[in-house]
């Protein structure tokens, strides 16, 4: 099985291993139509098909998927414009192509009462026109007449004669100009004459030559064929394939003269029928008949006046039925096409928003087009062997060793891709299938650059797939950080696997300048055995640059030099004799000559393009040459413009060079059409055929397009060709001739325009010479956002937002495209939300618009989710999503983001699906101070370094890596691979590129910060499992010292020499170092500084306090003013000099923290939740601010300029003072850990926690419009919220021993500080009688009267001291349960003068101890107690001593929620069970069971209002909303973090996240769902779900009894009474 290759492979043609098979067709989502008729008949049917055939058909096509287009050469000209007879050669290439591309119908014939033109043949070989001539002998002016007209090519292979053009003898045949209107028309006339005259000479020497057996019949019958006949026999007899047509025939009766109906039917010269066109239209109709029954539409017509005149009813009803039979037939066709496709062989929608779990298939097809591209670009290249040699030579050195990328690099032009592609062709012919190929050509789609996450993931796809190695995960490929570290491993492990791999990346300098590519960050350094990297770029290029600064040696960096003459000469005949060309010696030369002036391949390329078309009789005049490729091209578009027309040529392509993605051709006659200058410059001496229809006929963009060939490439993209240049240089020469900045503008207009679909079915003005202002049709197509359900309108969502930015219709792009909701989830859906992002950044980078940039930072934080979902996400998680981030700012900014949450709001009023609607921004917002996230690894980050100057930093790991990032564009630089332990302190060398970094594991190591690599690694630096406080790095200008409290070692800066060691014999305590001096204490009394290397510079003196022992808490040293600053326990600060001068003074603080500000004119220290700041200017510390926090402070940092302080807590917040006033300027909410590592890096602030493996950077300098509101802290050990998330009451630690009252509106704040006694073990509300219930673990129960802050009530705790277990308060608040570790307890809560009270026990029962400990329970208002233990166990107790042994679950129970009227309840547990059910009598409704991708428990779960829907919050980070009657999931929301408590809120719940963000929002749900529903179709998870079979009584209205309780009752005037006649089981304290 081994050797068989993949169904994949097999089915993609090896584009695996990067095989090219050209024998595979690419799967086409294009209906292109070929339509032929003669000119004159069939003008009125050509335009009813045109206005009501054509939109039809193509809006079929667009609900399909399909690209219609139709080409109809003949529409809009009466004579072939150029006269350079090529419009027969032109019609059957447009046959061809569209036999090719289409897939489904491809041709149509219209056929009435003429036979159609009957036209000379351009070329003639040689031996045929001169057996011609020889027939001829007796007519000497018959072969005179054919020589004039006929030219011997010698340069063509073999000799061919040639057709000159009508103008050689005929000049004003293609001038239409008035004044010379007489001359046109004598030299028309004169060349049917003529035209009809050499027919009848070539038809009688083809007459003798087949009797005489010299040629056969059918070149004698190619002279009295029409065009129209070689149409149809393109279209049906040619080919292997059988014809997919439709053909049309129609009878035209005549009842008046031929001469009047000329236009209908071949006449002679004299006016009469001609029998012999009759004849042959006889013959051919004959075999349509016989050959095409099964397309065959046939009609009869009798004509009105010698026309067909759509007023009259028949003619009306035969152009209807007409219309009729070619659209159904065409859908017919179209559908069973797509039909086949789609089962026969895998076919991607265009523009389909259906899930494509499976990326693989689009990426082979993209690997399997490179290939044949690559395949292609070998053939060209002749020479190079000297430069391939060495490149082959040196892959085969290194392949058995780690080895650096290869660098082909050269100036633009030079022919780096075709050397590029010869490589791969030498790989693949040495080793054949042993080796994996992957290539990318990154300028293949200009001007269109490619995003480097999509470059990566294409190729670690194709690599896995090839090697059978793991992709890479959705969550991976959503950050461009963790693919760039999968692209290293995927080439790690194909090495690991034996694979020969080769990877080549053309022109890197044209990727996308997103993430700072060309800086090359990416692109590792180091490669291993069998894995190859070859990269090409130019040497001008900003990647250059950076190409050389990472590369040590320049041992793998190859220029491509020019080519030589005879280098030249040899390409220059291979491609003339594989085109059956040559050259005149004068004209080889000539082309030569200008070929050497530059050596360049694109020059030469260009001259070949252009001397392949001289013939030997070219005049020297046209035999002109640039100098260079500019010159070449330049003069290239002006022997266009001559041909073709200034404005036809320079719009037509400037369109293309001005689109993104190319064009499809239909779309380019649709532009052209809507240009003025164009159609003006074509209807300049002719009126257009239908006045009210103006568009450019196609013929002249065919033969332009003829004329470009050499220019113009297809590009295939999802099955849809479109025209784009192949050449970037061409794209330039272009824009800088035609496109100044004004007519860019008007360009992007028209474009913006066409894809708003302004002027389809409008009227546009146009004014034509010799006519009124025209207000005409131009028959472009609408352009709707969505063709059909789940099929959007892709080329609208790619191209226009790039047009209307860059027309200026900056109101028409906010509206239609930032501001639209519809917009921003349609183009997210289909196109990914990094295009939505890019398009964005463009935006702004040209419009001053804070809201647009908002946005764009909203679908960034969006966007990892929609990654992980690979973009299938719904609508209503879309729109909520956004709405969870934005509604908070729609008041600040109404105009865009105001328009778009209302869009959103309206929306969900009418969305038919089940829906929760965020009412509140819970998820994080954009803006604000947080810039950039950097994501390490999985462990927290233990130490930080930043080096402005290098603009680089680095951090040190739990888990032992050092990870090195980029700050100027937050890139990733490397992860530093070699601990084996924690990471402790990591330091920024500013003399050299490199780093330091000390471990747990006792290594030191340096790094190199170039490449990565280790460069220096010393065992046994530091004792074994240190931490991070206690080791610490010094550099000197010689030494490097590494020390703890106990030990210092020193090394020279090269690591070669240990110069200095001290452990715990001679040394009693380390200070620290000064310059290169040790500074220590020792024997408790004595301060010693010795130097490492002088020993006799060691120095030793007694403390002042010498008659005490000094016991160090803290110390740090002061560089610049040469001191080390030691808090001692005894209440002491010294500052010890290096001259060991000291004072002390009194310092009474024992501080957990110490560090100086960088001008070491102000000490910090902090202590529990004060950070006092002290003047240290000469001997003494005064004491200027303390700062008091609200958490224990961990970290500190001040600013370079010591006016900011930036402090850390362990309440996750960070705090930005005033150092001169002490006031809080500021604080930074979202670190969702405790802040432990703080640094200033220019107007960034740095944080990093041990706890978690983000780095953060705060701006200090954001737009406070956007502060971010405060929350609690994230993984509060116990919480509880009011019914609206106004009120959070909080315990942040389990040891803590007091709850905070959080205000949650506005911008956040804590109000209160409630003490306890002892630790919390949980929290529960009483809503309506505003209480909060704290249990403790001594027994006790506390109560606070939220309406009465100075009360506390309290539960005693039980005779047995047991602790509190978990709290549950019935639904109408009568009574409280107490579930304590022996028993349960249960009180009431009542109102006694106003006042709350709380009575009891008045019920107990014990727990067994052979059972497991109650987790969580619901207290119902019949007094019976709903519980769930540690094991799963399940009981529903009744005071009185009923038990009901309820279904157990699997694991520990972790939710009981009872519903509002205690009929239903929910029991959910850790493993993702969930039981519904009716509680009286007791029994189970439904089991629902849900798996989501990570975890599964439920952990809180509200009843709605009415007790119809239940709400859940599980540890996947969802909340799901269930349908209590039936058991369904309604609906699943992503809200990224776990939900830890749910409210009942209106129609709606408030709930609080494990991040500490309040939650709130309302839930719809239509009266009719449809069957099709699905709501785990955005969501990776599957549920199950089990129901019993019975009959539901009718559900109560859910209404309040505790309407009539008001807690603003309350009487102060009351307490005395209450403290009078206390309560049995209440404590008043």
């Amino acid at each position: 099985m081994e050797d068989q290759p993949a169904a994949e492979d097999i089915r993609l043609g090896g584009a695996p291993t990067g095989q090219a098979d050209r024998a595979h067709k690419t799967n086409s989502n294009m209906i292109r139509v070929f339509l032929s008729a003669t000119i004159t008949d069939m003008s009125s049917e050509r335009k009813a098909l045109l206005e009501k055939a054509f939109p039809e058909v193509l809006l079929f096509c667009r609900r399909l998927g399909l690209v219609f287009e139709v080409v109809d050469l003949h529409w809009g000209i009466r004579n072939d414009p150029f006269g350079d007879h090529k419009a027969c050669e032109i019609s059957l290439q447009e046959i061809q192509m569209c036999k090719r591309l289409s897939a489904g119908p491809n041709f149509v014939a219209l056929l009435g009462n003429r036979y159609g033109h009957r036209a000379l043949p351009r070329l003639i070989p040689e031996k045929q026109f001169e057996l011609y001539l020889s027939k001829l002998s007796k007519t000497p002016e018959g072969v005179k007449q054919l020589q004039q007209w006929f030219r011997k090519d010698t340069n063509a292979l073999p000799p061919t004669y040639v057709l000159q053009p009508i103008t050689a003898h005929f000049p004003y045949y293609c001038d239409l100009r008035p004044e010379s209107e007489q001359q046109h028309k004598r030299d028309v006339d004169s060349w049917r004459f003529t035209e009809n005259q050499l027919l009848q000479l070539l038809r009688s020497a083809a007459s003798e030559a087949e009797a005489a057996g010299e040629i056969p019949a059918e070149l004698k019958r190619s002279f009295y064929t029409s065009v129209t006949e070689q149409e149809l026999e393109q279209g049906l007899w040619i080919g292997d394939n059988p014809p997919n047509a439709l053909l049309f025939l129609s009878e035209q009766k005549v009842k008046e003269r031929p001469k009047r109906l000329a236009k209908f039917m071949e006449a002679t010269a004299n006016g009469l029928l001609d029998p012999e066109a009759q004849k042959l239209l006889t013959e051919l109709k004959s075999k349509l008949s016989a050959t095409s029954q099964n397309s065959l539409n046939i009609h009869c017509v009798e004509l009105s006046r010698g026309s067909i005149d759509p007023k009259r009813k028949e003619h009306a009803q035969y152009l209807d039925i007409l219309c009729q039979q070619f659209v159904s037939q065409m859908k017919a066709r179209i559908e069973a096409a797509v039909s086949s496709s789609r089962t026969g062989r895998w076919r991607k929608l265009w523009g389909s928003t259906e899930e494509d779990e499976d990326k693989l298939p689009l990426v082979l097809e993209e690997a399997k087009q490179h290939s044949i591209m690559s395949a292609e670009l070998c053939k060209g290249l002749h020479g190079r062997e000297g430069i391939l040699g060495k490149i082959c030579l040196t892959m085969w050195e290194s392949g058995q060793k780690r080895h650096s990328p290869l660098v082909v690099h050269g100036a633009a032009g030079m022919g780096k891709t075709a050397l590029l592609c010869k490589v791969v062709q030498e790989v693949q012919q040495v080793l054949e299938a042993r080796v994996v190929v992957v290539i990318r050509f990154l300028a293949s789609h200009h001007p269109q650059r490619p995003d480097l996450d999509q470059v990566l993931h294409s190729a670690c796809l194709q690599v896995s797939s090839a090697c059978g190695l793991a992709p890479p995960t959705p969550m991976t490929a959503s950050s461009l950080t963790e693919l760039q570290q999968f692209f290293r491993n995927i080439l790690e492990e194909a090495s690991q696997q034996g694979c020969t791999l080769l990877i080549v990346f053309d022109a890197l300098e044209q990727l996308a300048e997103q993430h700072h590519t060309h800086k090359l960050h990416w692109l590792p350094t180091s490669l291993p055995p069998k894995v190859h990297l070859l990269v090409s770029m130019d040497t001008c290029s900003e990647a250059f640059v950076n190409m050389r600064l990472k590369t040590d040696s320049l041992e793998n960096f190859f220029e491509v030099e020019r080519l030589s003459r005879d280098e030249g000469e040899r390409i220059m005949e291979s491609h003339l004799r594989a085109s059956q060309r040559t050259l005149t010696p004068e004209q080889k030369d000539v082309a030569l000559q200008n070929f050497t002036s530059t050596g360049c391949p694109l020059h030469l390329k260009l001259i070949l393009s252009a001397v392949q078309n001289w013939t030997s009789f070219t005049p020297l005049t046209d035999q002109l040459l640039g100098a260079n490729t500019e010159e070449v091209m330049s003069q290239l578009l002006q022997k266009l413009e001559h041909k073709h027309g200034k404005a036809l040529v320079g719009r037509a392509l400037g369109y293309i060079a001005l689109a993104r993605e190319g064009l499809l051709e239909a779309e380019l006659h649709d532009i052209l059409s809507l240009d003025d200058d164009v159609i003006s410059e074509v209807y300049r001496y002719t009126h257009p055929p239908t006045p009210s229809l103006i568009r450019l006929p196609p013929l002249l963009w065919a033969q332009l397009k003829r004329d470009l060939k050499d220019h113009l490439e297809e590009r295939w993209t999802n099955g849809v060709v479109t025209n784009a240049f192949n050449s970037r240089r061409f794209s330039e020469v272009v824009l800088g001739h035609y496109l100044t900045s004004e007519r860019q503008g008007r360009c992007h207009k028209i474009l913006g325009e066409y894809f708003l679909g302004r002027w389809s079915g409008k009227l546009k003005p146009v004014a034509l010479p010799g006519l009124s202002l025209l207000l005409s049709d131009r028959k472009v197509p609408p352009q709707p956002l969505w063709f059909a359900p789940g099929l959007a309108n892709i080329r609208k969502l790619q191209a226009l937002p790039h047009h209307l930015l860059h027309a200026g219709l900056w109101e028409d792009l906010r509206q239609e495209v930032i501001s639209s909701a519809e917009w921003l989830f349609c183009k997210s859906r289909v196109c990914g939300v990094s295009s939505v992002i890019c398009d964005l950044d463009q935006c702004s980078q040209y419009m001053d618009c804070t809201e647009t940039g908002l946005i764009r930072d909203a679908l960034a934080l969006i966007k990892p989710g929609l990654d992980f979902l690979d973009g299938h996400v719904g609508k209503s998680l879309f729109y909520g999503e956004l709405l969870a981030r934005l509604s908070t700012l729609s008041a600040v900014f109404p105009s865009l983001i105001g328009q778009l949450c209302s869009q959103i709001n309206d929306w969900f009023l009418t969305c038919p699906e089940p829906v929760l609607i965020p009412k509140c921004s819970f998820l994080q917002q954009p803006g604000g101070a947080l810039q950039h996230t950097l994501n390490t690894t999985s462990a927290g980050v233990l130490c930080v370094d930043a080096s402005a100057a290098l603009q680089i930093l680095a951090a040190g790991a739990e888990d032992g890596r050092v990870a090195v990032w980029s700050l100027e564009d937050q890139q990733l630089l490397h992860v530093l691979l070699g601990h084996s332990a924690a990471v402790l302190v990591v330091k920024l060398e500013h003399g050299a590129p490199s780093c330091l970094s000390v471990s747990a594991d006792g290594s030191l190591r340096r790094w190199s910060l170039k490449n990565g690599q280790q460069l220096l690694c010393i065992q046994e630096a530091v004792p074994l499992d240190s931490t991070p406080s206690s080791v610490h790095l010094h550099l000197s200008e010689e030494l490097l010292f590494v020390y703890t409290r106990t030990q210092v070692k020193v090394w020279g800066l090269d690591g070669a020499e240990l110069h200095f060691c001290s452990s715990q014999e001679d040394v009693s305590v380390v200070l620290g170092v000064l310059g290169e001096s040790v500074v220590s204490l020792c024997d408790s009394s004595w301060i010693q500084i010795s130097h490492p290397v002088d020993s006799i510079q060691s120095t030793k003196a007694r403390l002042e306090t010498s008659e005490r022992r000094v016991t160090v808490l803290m110390s740090v040293t002061s560089p610049r003013r040469g001191k080390v600053l030691v808090v001692s326990e005894e209440g002491y600060l010294y500052q010890i000099c290096g001259n060991n001068k000291h004072s002390a003074t009194e310092f009474p603080l024992r501080p957990s923290l110490i560090l100086v500000s960088e001008d070491e004119k102000i000490l910090v220290t902090g202590c529990e939740r004060t950070l006092s700041l002290f003047t240290i200017d000469g001997d003494s510390a005064d004491r200027i601010l303390e700062l008091q926090h609200d958490d224990t402070i961990l970290s500190a940092c001040v600013s370079k300029d010591s006016r900011q302080l930036v402090s850390g807590a362990a309440d996750q917040l960070i705090r930005v003072w005033s150092v001169t006033t002490g006031a809080l300027l500021d604080f930074f909410c979202g670190s969702e850990a405790s802040v432990t590592s703080l640094l200033f890096y220019r107007d960034f602030v740095v944080s990093a926690s041990s706890t978690k493996s983000a780095i953060h950077l705060w701006n200090l300098k954001y737009d406070c419009r956007l502060k971010h509101p405060a929350h609690i802290p994230a993984d509060s050990a116990h919480a509880a919220l009011t019914r609206d998330g106004n009120q959070i009451f909080y315990v942040h630690h389990q040891s803590q021993r007091e709850v905070m009252r959080w205000n949650s509106q506005a911008a956040g704040s804590l109000e209160e500080r409630l003490a306890v006694s002892a630790e919390v073990s949980c929290l529960e509300l009483a809503q309506h009688k505003r209480l909060l219930l704290c249990g403790l673990t001594s027994g006790t129960v506390l109560i606070y009267p939220l309406n009465l802050p100075q009360e506390t009530l309290c539960i005693p705790p039980p005779e047995s001291l047991s602790g509190v277990l978990c709290l549950a308060v019935s639904s109408q608040e009568k009574n409280v349960a107490v579930a304590y570790e022996d028993s349960v307890c249960l009180f009431e809560m009542a109102t006694r003068d106003s006042f709350p009270t709380v009575e009891g026990p008045l019920k107990r029962f014990p727990t067994s101890l052979l059972h497991a400990p109650l987790s969580c329970m619901a207290l119902l208002p019949d007094r019976r107690l709903l519980y769930g233990t540690s094991c799963g166990g399940v009981r529903l107790h009744g005071f009185s001593g009923s038990v009901s042994e309820l279904e157990p679950h699997g694991s520990k129970v972790t939710c009981v929620t009872a519903s509002n009227w205690g009929s239903h309840a929910l029991v959910g547990s850790q493993d993702g069970v969930q039981r519904l059910w009716a509680l009286n009598p007791p029994s189970l409704d439904h089991t629902m069971e849900h798996k989501g991708f990570f975890f599964h428990g439920v952990i809180s779960a509200a009843f709605s209002e009415s007790d119809q829907f239940v709400f859940t919050g599980s540890q996947d980070r969802t909340i799901k909303v269930w349908d209590v009657a039936s058991g369904k999931l309604l609906f699943v929301q992503y809200v990224y973090s776990p939900v830890v408590r749910m409210v009942t809120f209106r129609n709606g719940f408030a709930a609080l996240t494990q991040q500490g963000s309040v939650i709130r929002e309302a839930f719809r749900c239509p009266d009719h769902v449809s069957p099709d529903y699905n709501p785990l179709r955005s969501i990776r998870g599957q549920y199950r779900l089990t129901s019993r079979d019975k009959n539901r009584d009718a559900r109560r209205t859910s209404e309040s009894d505790l309407q009539h309780f008001n807690p603003a009752q309350f009487k102060l005037s009351l307490m005395g009474s209450l403290r009078a006649e206390p309560s049995s089981a209440c404590v008043l304290l």
